[in-house]
């Protein structure tokens, strides 16, 4: 139990990455400050199963972070009612595809509010008493995508290139302040999500998911095999400990030697 008597905030965190990571880090210890949208029957079971399962405290909140002030509000209830916050993850985010010439002036405008816009507000909001505490860690969910291109990506991969970018400022702003700031680059993630697509191209093409899922990987990754979320939130953990305290600044590639090529 490494993070005892630390508080995280993980954005994006009912379902997929952002579950997986709260869960390890309620695993260690942590109280957590759920956030993202779903069913709220089933967040609040989610919620409660968590508290219970790891015997801490976990609170949600649907902040919708494209709105800079519900990012603050979010960041000053966690510190209210969870006694602090230790631990912020940035994780929410939103895609979506097209030719650049074909692109919606409104969509571009939605995936940098929420995949980096929020990332700023988040940092901005927390940095205050990581500092006065002196000490905290930021871990910014970015992707392959913020180390390299894809066609159709454009807001995604200008958003994840600038979460990487803003991450390696903050932490050089905080370096000598016990605050570690860094960016977790997954590459394909197997998550709910996910999933859902695999059954989808599955049914499409007449084969079965495995037959897709390794067509898939293929695209981008030499390695066929997915990462998991659970493999994402032992990152997270090893970037909260002491033997991480001098990692910072550092853009992580968990991607199946995507970016290796």
């Amino acid at each position: 139990m490494t993070l005892q008597n630390k508080v995280a905030l993980v954005t994006g965190s009912t379902s997929g990455i952002g579950l997986g990571v709260a869960r390890a880090l309620a695993a260690q210890g942590a109280d957590v400050m759920l956030n993202g949208f779903g069913d709220a029957n089933e967040i609040e079971a989610l919620r409660k199963k968590m508290a219970e399962e790891f015997s801490v405290t976990v609170l949600y909140d649907g902040a919708d972070l494209m709105k800079p002030e519900r990012v603050a509000a979010i960041v000053k209830r966690t510190q209210e009612e969870l006694g602090s916050l230790d631990i912020l993850v940035n994780n929410a985010g939103i895609q979506y595809v097209a030719a650049i010439e074909e692109f919606p002036d409104a969509q571009w405008d939605a995936v940098l509010a929420l995949n980096l816009s929020a990332v700023f507000h988040g940092m901005k909001a927390a940095i205050p008493g990581m500092k006065s505490r002196r000490w905290g860690r930021i871990i910014n969910i970015a992707s392959a995508h913020g180390l390299v291109a894809s066609a159709n990506k454009v807001a995604y991969v200008a958003a994840k290139h600038g979460v990487i970018g803003a991450t390696k400022v903050a932490a050089i702003e905080l370096a000598n302040d016990g605050v570690t700031v860094n960016a977790i680059c997954p590459g394909w993630v197997l998550t709910p999500l996910v999933e859902g697509q695999l059954v989808a191209r599955a049914k499409e093409a007449g084969t079965d998911v495995s037959t897709e899922a390794a067509k898939l990987l293929q695209e981008k990754q030499p390695m066929l095999k997915f990462t998991t979320p659970e493999a994402i939130g032992a990152m997270a953990v090893f970037l909260c400990s002491n033997d991480a305290q001098t990692i910072t600044g550092s853009a992580i590639s968990i991607d199946g030697g995507w970016v290796a090529q």
